[in-house]
């Protein structure tokens, strides 16, 4: 049964299947190496400097990990995940950071199959009723894919991005893991 995210699309039960892991010494190299398309680089980030962001933004409690499906690195994501109100800095709770699938892989719902897994883990937190994205404009810019997954603008501007909002069902219980 598919459980409804709230959003306009629900989960991709018979999608794609992806596993979120940590990255490690043994894994570092291989998911360094993901590398998005020269169209959407001016829109996101390399992995080792998004790792650099987390290691300089523990305010913003980040939470990331490699996107494998099966043994292969296919991308990375990475969320504020439950920051502390009140820091300007980190205005929401909830945050897809970052979300880069390798050039290689784009198309396949890997990127649709990680937000599943995303909005998982976020209903084992009580109080997250919402997760937030930024986007900045352009032809190549990731607002539409998370328009498509069912994120909807809000009308704010924040870093100079539009931002998104995805509402969650905070009443299912958490996943089974």
């Amino acid at each position: 049964m598919t459980e409804d995210t709230g959003s306009s699309r629900a989960p991709a039960a018979d999608g794609p299947s992806v596993r979120l892991l940590e990255i490690t010494d043994a894994n570092r190299a291989a998911v360094e190496a993901v590398r998005i398309l020269p169209e959407q680089e001016e829109y996101g980030d390399r992995v080792v400097d998004a790792l650099e962001e987390a290691a300089r933004s523990p305010e913003g409690c980040p939470w990331y990990r490699a996107i494998y499906v099966g043994d292969v690195p296919v991308g990375f994501v990475m969320l504020g995940l439950d920051a502390p109100p009140g820091d300007e800095r980190y205005p929401f709770r909830y945050f897809l950071w970052k979300l880069l699938i390798d050039a290689r892989f784009q198309r396949r719902g890997y990127g649709a199959a990680t937000i599943d897994s995303v909005v998982d883990l976020l209903r084992g937190y009580p109080s997250a009723d919402a997760l937030f994205t930024s986007a900045v404009s352009g032809p190549a810019s990731p607002a539409s894919f998370y328009e498509h997954y069912g994120f909807v603008r809000t009308g704010e501007i924040f870093d100079d991005e539009i931002v998104l909002r995805l509402d969650l069902d905070t009443g299912a219980p958490p996943p089974v893991t």
